[in-house]
C-alpha cells in the first residue's frame, strides 16, 4: 500500500467529488495527500470549491473516505486488482483524452489497456442470430491486426463479442457498471473469469457497487473512450449501444455500423446511424482498416519492426507507435501530419511526443515539419 495511492483513492471516494473536481484539486494541491492537508481557507480559493466541498474534504466524510480507501487497498492487494489513478503511467492514454474521463480505475487482468490497436464492439441486448454471425465475422476479419477488444459484458452483442474474441485468441476487456467483485449479469461469470485470466475486467466503481441503472451510461463513455473506433453490430432505435456511438462521436472517435434488414427492430439503430452519416458502413474488414488507418503491413510480425536499439519497455505506447511508423519509412522522413494519421493520434499530441523524442535523441526534426529516426 503506497501513501500516494491511499490518498488518491480516498479523494475519489469523497461524496460529491467527481473526476473534474478531483483534477482541479490535484492541480492546486499537487498531490492528493496535500489536498487533505489544505486548510479551509486555501481550499476555498480553488475555483469550483465552495463551502459544501470544503465541509466534505475536512469533515466526517474525510475520515470515512480514508477508512474505505484503506479497506479497498487491502482487498485489491489480496485479489490482484490494480488501482490506476489518472496520473499513473498505466492509466489508458486514450481515455485521458476525453473531457469526462474517470479519475481512477479498478483493473484486473494481464491485457495492456494501451495496446497499439483497440476496438470496441457494442450492440443490443436482444441480439439475433444475424448479430452473432456478424460479430464473429468482424472478429475473424480483424485477426491480422491483433487488436484489444472492448465491450460491456452485457447480454446480447457485448457478451457475443467477448466470447468470439476468446474463441479467436484475441485479448478482450469487459468494462463493468459495477464493482469488480460484482459480476453482472451473473450468467456471464464463467466468461468473465476467463477474461480476467487472459484479458481483463475494468471499472471506475468501487468494490461492492451494485448494477444501478445510472451506472450504465457512465460505463459506456469508458468503452467509447478506450477504443480507436466503435463498431455497432445491432442496435434498436433507442438503447445503450447508440449512447456509446454518440459518445464516441463526441470524442472524435470513428464509428462504424453493420447494416441490417429493413424493418428489423434490432437493426433500426444501425441503419439510422448510417443514414444520418454518423457511422460508416461496415461490410468487410477493409472498411474498418481504411477508416481507422490500420495498415496491416505496418504492424505485421517480423516486418517494419523498430530498430533493435528501441524497446517498447523504454517508451510510452504512443511514443513507440511513432517510432514504429518512422521505422517503417525505411530511412525516409515522415511529415508530422502523416505520422499522426498513421499512428492514429491527435496532431497536438504527436507534436508534443515528437519534441520529447527529439530531446531523447530518438528522432531528428527536419524543415517542413518532417521527422526521421536518428
Amino acid at each position: 500500500m503506497t501513501d500516494d495511492l491511499y490518498h488518491e483513492l480516498a479523494l475519489t471516494l469523497l461524496p460529491g467529488i467527481g473526476p473534474q473536481l478531483t483534477r482541479q484539486l490535484m492541480s492546486y494541491g499537487s498531490s492528493a495527500k496535500n489536498v487533505f492537508l489544505l486548510p479551509p481557507g486555501k481550499l476555498r480559493r480553488i475555483p469550483g470549491v465552495g463551502d459544501a466541498t470544503v465541509k466534505i474534504i475536512t469533515g466526517a466524510a474525510r475520515g470515512q473516505a480514508l477508512a474505505q480507501a484503506e479497506t479497498s487497498l487491502r482487498k485489491a492487494e489480496k485479489e490482484g486488482v490494480e488501482i490506476l489513478f489518472y496520473t499513473n503511467k498505466r492509466f489508458p492514454t486514450r481515455l485521458k483524452l476525453i473531457p469526462d474521463a474517470p479519475a481512477l480505475l479498478y483493473y484486473q487482468g494481464p491485457a495492456d489497456l494501451n495496446a497499439p490497436k483497440v476496438l470496441a464492439l457494442v450492440g443490443t441486448r436482444q441480439a439475433t442470430e444475424y448479430g452473432r454471425e456478424q460479430t464473429e465475422r468482424i472478429l475473424k476479419g480483424v485477426l491480422p491486426h491483433n487488436p484489444l477488444i472492448v465491450s460491456g459484458l452485457a447480454y446480447g452483442i457485448d457478451i457475443m463479442a467477448h466470447r468470439a474474441a476468446l474463441q479467436e485468441g484475441l485479448l478482450t476487456v469487459g468494462v463493468m457498471a459495477t464493482g469488480l467483485d460484482v459480476i453482472y449479469p451473473a450468467a456471464h461469470r464463467k466468461t468473465a473469469e476467463k477474461m480476467r485470466e487472459t484479458g481483463g475486467l475494468l471499472t471506475e466503481f468501487a468494490f461492492g457497487t451494485q448494477p444501478d441503472r445510472y451506472n450504465f451510461p457512465q460505463r459506456n463513455r469508458i468503452i467509447a473512450g478506450l477504443a480507436d473506433g466503435t463498431v455497432v453490430v445491432e442496435a434498436a432505435a433507442k438503447g445503450g449501444a447508440l449512447i456509446t456511438a454518440e459518445l464516441a462521436l463526441s470524442y472524435d472517435r470513428d464509428v462504424l455500423a453493420v447494416p441490417g434488414p429493413l424493418g428489423a427492430p434490432s437493426s433500426e439503430g444501425c441503419n439510422a446511424l448510417i443514414k444520418s452519416n454518423k457511422a460508416a458502413l461496415y461490410q468487410e474488414p477493409r472498411d474498418l482498416e481504411q477508416l481507422l488507418n490500420w495498415d496491416a503491413a505496418l504492424f505485421q510480425t517480423g516486418k517494419f519492426q523498430p530498430p533493435p536499439s528501441y524497446s517498447a519497455a523504454d517508451f510510452s505506447a504512443e511514443e513507440f507507435a511513432l517510432i514504429t511508423v518512422l521505422a517503417a519509412a525505411a530511412g525516409r522522413e515522415e511529415h508530422m501530419d502523416n505520422l499522426a494519421w498513421k499512428a492514429q493520434q491527435p496532431i497536438h499530441a504527436v507534436a508534443a511526443l515528437l519534441l520529447t523524442l527529439e530531446f531523447r535523441g530518438v528522432v531528428r526534426a527536419l524543415p517542413g515539419k518532417r521527422f526521421g529516426l536518428v
